[in-house]
């Protein structure tokens, strides 16, 4: 138990690194555009990053984070010994300046401990028998995706928002902003479905079928219920978790127990991320109609008004921010806690892991991360408050989208993909490239060195 508490003490003292290195990610532009003092800026990020506590209700990022590895080669050894390798690299890298990815120090510790443990127990067995390669091939994958994603969208933003037509901007502003409210019901149907999935247990049913053929009965059993209550889903938002539950236990199965139903079916809902994007996209719409159709627009009044605006891009951001990144650690406290039988499953997580840290990444924020604001509030591009609000407003709307998808990206990434998206929106070269370079080779490099550094630091700690 004690080593546990160490562990747990480790998790949160990453989490706070994690907040003070990125930092930078949630306040260099706001900073940059001098909207905020760098003290007002940090006060404002952190207490957006704990706002996202009560945003975030399915913690789909975590179970990601917590099942990159399988459960036979989870070990609190292993755990210790990621986390141990993340904390040196995250450190060394803020000290350097260098914006790497705290989320993916993280997995490739993991993943690197985890496959030092197996070899050195079952000898040179390959690595997708200790790893989930799906999980870590998304997670490779959007190292590239993630900032691409954040670079087109500021790049659409900042090009609708100079429009000199205000009625043409304000209609292609409601028909995305509807797009994405759709986009994010689409998403919510797929997570009700996943969180179906994982109360009947079908995970587990297809692994003992693949080990032991005759047991295919059962997970054809459970399939069978599974699939008979999917198309009642669409009627989530219509009769609310707890009669959807009833529903599926009347018209499907009598045997379930609808109040842990829907419990797990509540974890899907994204409305107040969907809404709260439409009530968003509403106040910047009023903003542009009053400052330039009921006020005249002189520069003085549109300069002030993105000033404005880029507290909000700002906290969206370190919503997003604290939502995708705090989860990655509570994925392995959850994980410690399951290899040392104090739960059988991730979703049994208590409440006092995720408000655990939310406050740690919050109280990382506060303590800034100077270092790595000035490259990425200057370094990249020289970044007006228009083009922080694009940026913020871009890498806000990559991160809810990514964590709706159960994808740990990171920060970094993508808010250095929005800000090259609107330096390269008024010229290719606006944006410094041999900086953005060497931020990709760190970006590369990251999660092997972590897995090396982490199988390293694994075997020196199996020696005591």
């Amino acid at each position: 138990m004690t080593f546990l508490i160490i562990i747990i003490i480790l998790a949160l003292v990453f989490d706070y690194i994690n907040g003070f290195h990125d930092a930078a990610n949630s306040i260099a532009t706001i900073v940059s555009t001098k909207v905020l003092t760098p003290f007002q800026a940090v006060i404002w990020a952190a207490f957006f990053n704990t706002v996202a506590f009560f945003i975030f209700k399915d913690h789909a990022v975590a179970n990601t984070i917590g099942k990159t590895v399988y459960k036979e080669f989870i070990t609190l050894e292993v755990i210790f010994s990621g986390l141990i390798a993340a904390i040196i690299w995250n450190l060394l890298t803020w000290w350097y300046g260098i914006p790497s990815s705290s989320s993916h120090t993280l997995i490739g510790g993991f993943a690197g401990a985890a496959i030092s443990h197996a070899w050195a127990t079952k000898g040179m067995i390959g690595i997708p028998s200790i790893v989930e390669m799906d999980k870590i091939s998304k997670t490779i994958l959007f190292i590239f995706i993630a900032p691409f994603m954040g670079m087109a969208i500021s790049m659409f933003i900042t090009l609708v928002t100079i429009m000199q037509n205000i009625w043409y901007r304000i209609a292609i502003i409601l028909i995305t902003a509807l797009g994405t409210f759709f986009l994010f019901d689409y998403l919510e149907q797929g997570k009700l479905a996943e969180n179906l999935n994982k109360y009947y247990h079908v995970d587990k049913y297809a692994a003992a079928a693949e080990l032991n053929p005759q047991l295919t009965y059962k997970l054809d059993s459970v399939n069978a219920y599974v699939n008979a209550a999917k198309p009642l889903l669409s009627q989530y938002d219509k009769l609310g978790a707890l009669q959807l539950a009833e529903k599926i236990k009347f018209d499907t199965n009598p045997n379930i127990n609808s109040e842990v139903l829907a419990s797990d079916l509540d974890h899907a809902n994204n409305s107040i991320i969907a809404w709260g994007i439409m009530a968003v996209v509403l106040l910047f719409i009023l903003t542009y109609l009053y400052v330039e159709k009921v006020k005249s627009p002189t520069s003085f009044r549109v300069a002030n008004m993105f000033k404005r605006l880029q507290l909000l891009s700002s906290a969206a951001f370190s919503i997003g921010h604290g939502g995708n990144d705090a989860q990655k650690v509570m994925g392995i406290i959850a994980a410690a806690m399951v290899a040392n039988g104090n739960i059988t499953d991730l979703k049994q997580m208590p409440d006092w892991v995720p408000m655990a840290c939310y406050t740690a990444i919050g109280l990382g924020t506060l303590s800034g991360g100077w270092k790595i604001v000035k490259t990425m509030g200057s370094k990249i591009t020289k970044v007006t408050p228009l083009e922080g609000v694009s940026a913020e407003t871009a890498g806000a709307l990559t991160l809810f989208m990514t964590e709706q998808m159960g994808i740990p990206v990171s920060t970094t990434h993508t808010i250095t993909g929005s800000i090259i998206g609107v330096g390269a929106t008024k010229r290719l070269s606006a944006v410094r490239w041999g900086v953005t370079v060497s931020l990709l080779w760190a970006w590369v490099l990251t999660i092997p060195v972590s897995a090396v550094l982490a199988g390293l630091t694994y075997f020196v700690v199996s020696l005591f």
